[in-house]
């Protein structure tokens, strides 16, 4: 109506892996509504001067930029309006900085802007400089989820048994999404989510604390941990008018971008939700009320992630999804390359995925673990019943997808899902959303309905939250 004021925007967003993904939300009749979003890849891989081939790291300065454009592409009439912002971000990696100087505050085009300072690289939740013998060498956490590679406490103790200069240089820490929002509101002391908290590790998620007895007595430099709070609630408001959203924006204590995803696109306890990306994920939601046990199951595949207001997700978190894929994608362009080819790595991709649709079937068996699983590490990946008949292209890719599905419904089998009265799945994430193929393999081996989700993504899910 006229003269009335533009309603209030959220800000939704989410540092992945590969990308940076921000979303406005705008209220309607009809709830929330979507009604800009802007993504960029980060290209923030980096080399490792510590771990070597084993380290994981990403440029924080480039995953910086690739939200400074992202916010830069979104209309600024729309950006004045926003009142709350919601960060997620890829869940167990760490990053160190310096409180004092973390950031500065610059001038760009659309205002002011933060540019990293003082902050290490990220090491990623794909991180593999903590072997099995190195874990084992470490105090039993007291925690329902068990310590693995990548996880921020394991690669804190890496630094203070590998390399104790670096942890010198660094007074502060926290995850990707927590640096973000400490930067934005000048957090004196960086915040956590539980979310966050329960995955680093060495975080007991009942009484809400860090094992605080155990890190001393190991030497564990304590001071770097983050106080810790429950999602959805406030972590500060923005110090500077950023990128034209006005000063005093509230900003949200940071969320797993995983269960930001969930949050997307749940709205039944009877939905299961079948996420592959970079990685893969089955999830399904736990009763009111449940607790997890307080002590893991190393060998098991399941790990319940806190969630919001006190529950719990049974999740099949598997590292080996789209990454799989786009793997055999770079393997057959290095073949290619090896034999004075030259395709272009998107050019492959769009080949294979026609090739394997045109293979109804395959008999080949492709167990896809390249990446190992957490409750299997040293598990790698294997092909088996191979034949002449089955080595097209097209054999490979349909069973390379089929593999990477059935490899998830290993972890978290049909059985359980009908236990618990799942009654549809819900499929989302960039891998299933481009590939048929594994869409195809999906239906096959789900005996339920599958609905495909348009907005499920992690900063969707974090302006919602909001």
């Amino acid at each position: 109506a006229a003269g009335r004021p533009a309603p209030a925007c959220v800000l939704g967003i989410d540092l992945g892996t590969t990308s940076v993904k921000a979303a406005l939300l705008v209220g309607a009749e009809q709830g929330q509504v979507v009604a800009e979003s802007c993504s960029r890849e980060t290209q923030a891989h980096t080399s490792s001067l510590e771990a070597g081939q084993q380290g994981m790291e990403q440029n924080v300065r480039r995953i910086i930029g690739a939200l400074n454009d992202c916010l830069a592409a979104l209309p600024q009439q729309q950006l004045q309006r926003v009142s709350h912002i919601g960060i997620s971000g890829q869940m167990h990696g760490i990053v160190f900085w310096k409180k004092d100087k973390g950031c500065k505050w610059t001038e760009c085009g659309t205002g002011p802007t933060f540019e990293p300072e003082e902050v290490s690289h990220l090491i990623t939740w794909q991180d593999s400089r903590c072997s099995p013998t190195f874990l084992s060498s470490l105090p039993l956490p007291q925690s329902h989820i068990s310590l693995a590679t990548g996880f921020g406490c394991a690669t804190v103790y890496w630094y203070l048994k590998k390399s104790p200069d670096f942890l010198k240089s660094y007074d502060a820490a926290g995850t990707i999404h927590d640096y973000v929002v400490a930067m934005l509101c000048d957090l004196k002391k960086p915040l956590m989510s539980v979310q966050n908290a329960a995955s680093w590790g060495y975080f007991n998620c009942r009484n809400k604390s860090w094992n605080t007895d155990i890190l001393k007595k190991s030497g564990f430099p304590v001071h770097l941990l983050p106080e810790v709070g429950d999602p959805g609630s406030i972590a500060g408001r923005t110090i500077c008018a950023w990128h034209g959203i006005p000063k005093g924006a509230k900003v949200g204590i940071a969320l797993g971008d995983f269960q930001c995803s969930v949050y997307s696109c749940l709205t039944e306890r009877t939905d299961a939700v079948l996420n592959i990306s970079t990685s893969a994920q089955l999830t399904i939601s736990m009763p009111p009320g449940f607790q997890p046990p307080e002590t893991p199951d190393p060998s098991s595949a399941v790990t319940y992630f806190p969630y919001f207001n006190g529950d719990y997700l049974a999740v099949a978190a598997s590292l080996n999804g789209g990454n799989v894929l786009a793997t055999f994608v770079d393997m057959v362009a290095r073949w290619t390359e090896e034999l004075g080819l030259q395709v272009q790595e998107s050019a492959i991709y769009t080949k294979i995925i026609k090739a394997a649709l045109a293979q109804n079937d395959s008999k080949l068996s492709v167990r896809p673990t390249i990446f190992g699983e957490r409750h299997i590490p040293e598990q790698l990946a294997s092909v088996t019943n191979i034949a002449v008949s089955d080595l097209s292209l097209g054999h490979v890719t349909r069973a390379l997808c089929r593999g990477i599905v059935e490899n998830l419904c290993s972890m978290l089998p049909v059985q359980c899902l009908m236990e618990t009265g799942v009654r549809r799945i819900l499929g989302s994430g960039s891998a299933l959303a481009r590939n048929e193929v594994l869409r195809e393999e999906v239906e096959r081996i789900f005996p339920f309905p599958v609905v495909y989700g348009k907005d499920v993504d992690a900063a969707v899910g974090a302006a919602m939250v909001m």
